[in-house]
C-alpha cells in the first residue's frame, strides 16, 4: 500500500493542534497517542504509512519549546504565542522536518508541505509568512545548499509542483503576517 504523506502531515498537523489546545485548557486526559489515533482512524487504509504520522507529531511535541525558541529569531516581530495556534504549529513541524528529518524529506519538500499546509489552513498571509520564516530556516541551517537551491532551476513540471515559492530577499519575514487567531 502507497504512502500517503501529505495525508499524513494533515493528520498529525490536527492532532498537534488538538494536543496544544486540551494541555493549554488544562485537559489532564490530554493523551497525545490518543488523539492521533482518532484522528487517523477514519483515514488509516488511505493513509497506509500510520508510523509516519505517529513519529512526525510525537517528533514535533517532545520538542515544542525547543522548536518555539529557534523560530523566534526567524520571526522577530511575531512572538511564538501571538501566532495563530494553526500557524505555530506548521511552523514547528516544517523546521523539525528541516532540522530532524533530512535523509528522508528533501528540505524543497518540508518547506512546500508547510505552505501548503498554511495555504490550506491558515489565513490569507499564513502561506507567505511560513515560506518566509522557514526559507529563512532553511538558509541557516544549510548555507551552501540554501544558495544552491535558489539558483536551481526545476527540471520538469514535477519538481515545479514541489518547488516552494520562494522567499522574499530580506533576511526576515516582515512583509507577511500570521494570523492571529
Amino acid at each position: 500500500m502507497a504512502s500517503n504523506r501529505h495525508l499524513g502531515r494533515i493528520i498529525s498537523l490536527q492532532s498537534l493542534y488538538e494536543y496544544e489546545f486540551r494541555e493549554k485548557a488544562g485537559d489532564a486526559n490530554a493523551d497525545l497517542d490518543t488523539i492521533i489515533a482518532k484522528n487517523i482512524e477514519p483515514y488509516e487504509k488511505t493513509l497506509g504509512d500510520t508510523e509516519f504520522v505517529y513519529s512526525l507529531t510525537h517528533g514535533v511535541a517532545d520538542k515544542f519549546k525547543s522548536l518555539d525558541e529557534e523560530l523566534k529569531p526567524l520571526a522577530p516581530e511575531w512572538p511564538i504565542s501571538s501566532i495563530a495556534a494553526i500557524d505555530r504549529n506548521v511552523l514547528r513541524m516544517g523546521l523539525y522536518e528541516l532540522k530532524y528529518c533530512g535523509d528522508t524529506v528533501p528540505p524543497k519538500v518540508a518547506i512546500n508541505e508547510a505552505v501548503e499546509l498554511a495555504k490550506a489552513f491558515g489565513s490569507d498571509n499564513s502561506s507567505r509568512f511560513i515560506n518566509g520564516v522557514l526559507g529563512t530556516a532553511f538558509r541557516q541551517i544549510d548555507p551552501e545548499a540554501a544558495t544552491k537551491d535558489n539558483h536551481d532551476e526545476p527540471k520538469d513540471k514535477k519538481d515545479a509542483k514541489q518547488a516552494p515559492e520562494k522567499p522574499e530577499s530580506k533576511t526576515e519575514p516582515t512583509e507577511a503576517e500570521p494570523a492571529t487567531k
